[in-house]
């Protein structure tokens, strides 16, 4: 099984009101392709920080974060958004839709701005919408989906870029709860075809529909554990 990313002894330190916060001690950790893990811990443990540097939106203040095969933990800012549009698909809480776009335009949102929006990756993102159940419903604006097939446009939006991973912040996080047992159907569904998924979430339920859980505490890995369940 290919190594998706790797993370060793990844500190983040923040200056707040001049006193040092150590939001990551010394994280290491790693996910092979096609696993499916939870990213859970309390308020203050570090997921949100962890979270953003998985996604490179930020910089650790140490360590190493290999994703690719390349250690990305040092790049520039202008370097970092390059491999964050190509190489991870995001899934936010509250979807990110563009309200003016249709079904499949939101889709298709990452390859315009690589500059990949031809005529074979319309098709691709066309088949994505039929893939999240949305095949009917292509010209459809944000405002007319509920919040479920409004995910399931942000899901398939995030597999446009054929990314390494999928990192889901909290996605069922808005829905109620026979639609978060669809879109978490959806994810299982996308993991069994291959597709790696790290979920963060604060609920249980959640994270025990996953395969692994990894859970932090004052910014250190607490416990990483197979889910039987998952």
């Amino acid at each position: 099984m290919a190594l998706a990313l790797h993370v060793e002894k990844l500190r983040k330190d923040y200056v707040l009101k001049g006193e040092t916060v150590h939001a990551l001690r010394g994280v290491t950790f790693e996910v092979q392709s096609g696993e499916y893990i939870a990213i859970m811990g309390p308020s203050g443990s570090g997921k949100s920080t962890l979270l953003n540097l998985l996604g490179c939106l930020d910089r650790p203040t140490s360590g190493r974060y290999v994703l690719g095969g390349r250690n990305v933990a040092q790049l520039d800012d202008n370097q970092l958004s390059d491999v964050r549009a190509a190489n991870i698909g995001f899934v936010f809480q509250s979807y990110n839709l563009i309200p003016q776009l249709t079904v499949v335009e939101n889709i298709e949102v990452p390859l315009y701005y690589q500059g990949r929006l031809n005529a074979a990756n319309r098709r691709r993102c066309r088949e994505l919408a039929r893939l999240v159940g949305l095949g009917q419903r292509l010209s459809h604006r944000p405002s007319e989906l509920s919040g479920g097939q409004q995910q399931r446009v942000a899901i398939a939006r995030s597999l446009a870029n054929d990314p390494y991973f999928i990192l889901a912040d909290e996605p069922t996080g808005n829905l109620d709860t026979a639609t978060s047992v669809e879109v978490l159907d959806l994810f299982a569904k996308l993991n069994a075809q291959g597709k790696t998924i790290v979920l963060v979430t604060h609920e249980n339920d959640v994270a025990a529909r996953c395969k692994r859980v990894l859970r932090l505490r004052d910014g250190l890995v607490e416990s990483d554990d197979l889910n039987r369940a998952g």
